[in-house]
């Protein structure tokens, strides 16, 4: 929509920001992510892109780390960076990016991340709206996690866990390559 309302004439922005997102979007909870999908949409369209996620405590009810003291500056740097020397990643690849809830001087660094391995619980809700409406309500689980077998370095996870930036590559493409060959031999 932006690109046909407030950019015309096939102008484009230099750079999307998606975000600051209040929780996280770490493991396979990118996968449905209305944060990274704005930056899904800013690649799509060739506009180099980045979401930035807020991880918090207690459900977003403990803001006591100072909120997002270091998010912002977190964004900052990045975007400067962006700028000055130019976007790391190719074309349909974007930056998905997660703040620990930390205050900035406990800030360590920043670590490049894969995608961890969530384990989700089940932590659903029924309600009756004003209406009398049953409905459901899906609570925050808890950012519980495993290692993923056969991958080195940190997962988005563990870097959060322990006090670092997760600064993760994502590309849009979810094809499981390595399935192909035992897919053709099934359908068979």
């Amino acid at each position: 929509m932006a690109l046909n309302t407030i950019f015309k004439d096939g102008v484009k922005p230099d750079l999307v920001v998606s975000g600051i997102n209040r929780g996280s979007n770490m493991g396979e909870d990118i996968t449905y992510s209305g944060t990274v999908g704005g930056a899904m949409e800013g690649v799509i369209h060739g506009v180099p892109s980045v979401a930035i996620s807020q991880v918090c405590k207690n459900g977003c009810k403990d803001m006591s780390y100072h909120g997002y003291e270091l998010a912002s500056y977190v964004i900052k740097d990045i975007v400067k960076k962006i700028f000055e020397d130019k976007f790391p990643m190719e074309e349909r690849k974007l930056i998905n990016i997660n703040i620990p809830p930390i205050k900035r001087e406990e800030f360590k660094g920043y670590k490049t991340t894969h995608a961890g391995y969530r384990v989700y619980g089940n932590d659903s809700h029924r309600h009756i709206n004003p209406r009398g409406e049953e409905y459901f309500w899906l609570g925050t689980h808890p950012l519980e996690w495993k290692r993923r077998e056969g991958k080195s370095g940190l997962c988005d996870l563990e870097a959060v866990e322990k006090g670092y930036v997760s600064i993760m590559p994502v590309m849009l493409d979810l094809t499981s390559y390595d399935d192909i060959k035992r897919m053709e031999e099934w359908i068979q």
